[in-house]
């Protein structure tokens, strides 16, 4: 396999191991209007990544159908929000900042669940650069090998301070360091795990590639709506979030419209 494509799928985890290693420089905490900035700052990489990267490359790919080229991408971007919805339901978590569980009923202890909650937060990303790994290897979806290396250095970027929101207030609730540590490196795990899975399945599936882009989309999407949005719009510094959220926005925008 390609060096730079083994690069581009072990960066995201790169990424969030390099922010939760700020356990060991930080005593307490980020303030609460510098979590709502970082949450909002990911939510735009995200949105702009499933945009220019994802949904963008598989109506093009699906050009062939002429006006019905939608149809792929339709249906993997509605997919990927219910396949989301449906593990939100099925598996235990804890938001950060909230007090109250969601999905099953469950006696895991609330770092377990925190732990969780950004796990499931990072599937869709790993999916996200497994399928625009697919696609360069594909050579007909229009993605570039640059292209791919954006998208994920976009991803790890924003995983940074996902790493230092799951570690720190790990921490706080008694954790060691290195357990806070070890515990944001494995919510990262699932990235490039996901990413391989995704590769795996569409070289089995390359008919279907628009499909898996646009599904990819679809479960970062949902992130971002049920997830990042509302904890970056909490309390009186929500202005932070929204300015951070074009921030991230506009810089995963250029980047992949100006390198990939």
């Amino acid at each position: 396999m390609n060096l730079t494509i083994i690069g581009s799928l072990l960066l995201p985890l790169a990424g969030t191991s390099l922010g939760a290693g700020c356990v060991f420089l930080m005593k307490r905490d980020p303030h609460p209007a510098l979590q709502r900035g970082l949450t909002g700052f990911a939510a735009g990489v995200m949105v702009a990544a499933s945009v220019w990267s994802l949904l963008i490359p598989a109506i093009e790919q699906s050009g062939y159908m002429g006006t019905l080229s939608f149809l792929f991408p339709l249906a993997g971007f509605l997919s990927g929000i219910f396949f989301l919805l449906f593990l939100d339901h099925r598996i235990p978590h804890l938001h950060i900042n909230s007090d109250r569980a969601e999905g099953p009923e469950t006696k895991l202890q609330k770092t377990t669940m925190l732990v969780f909650a950004v796990t499931l937060h990072n599937v869709p990303e790993g999916m996200a650069v497994g399928a625009v790994c697919a696609g360069w290897f594909s050579g007909t979806a229009g993605i570039t090998l640059s292209g791919v290396c954006i998208l994920a250095l976009g991803i790890a970027i924003q995983n940074i301070p996902e790493g230092a929101i799951i570690s720190m207030p790990l921490m706080s609730e008694g954790t060691s360091k290195k357990k806070s540590f070890l515990y944001g490196v494995l919510s990262g795990i699932v990235e490039p795990a996901g990413a391989m899975l995704t590769i795996f399945a569409a070289g089995f599936l390359t008919a279907f590639l628009p499909f898996m882009l646009s599904f990819a989309a679809g479960a970062m999407i949902f992130v971002v709506v049920e997830e990042l949005i509302p904890e970056m719009s909490q309390g009186v510094h929500s202005d932070v979030g929204t300015i951070f959220f074009s921030i991230g926005f506009a810089l995963m925008m250029v980047l992949d419209v100006a390198l990939g």
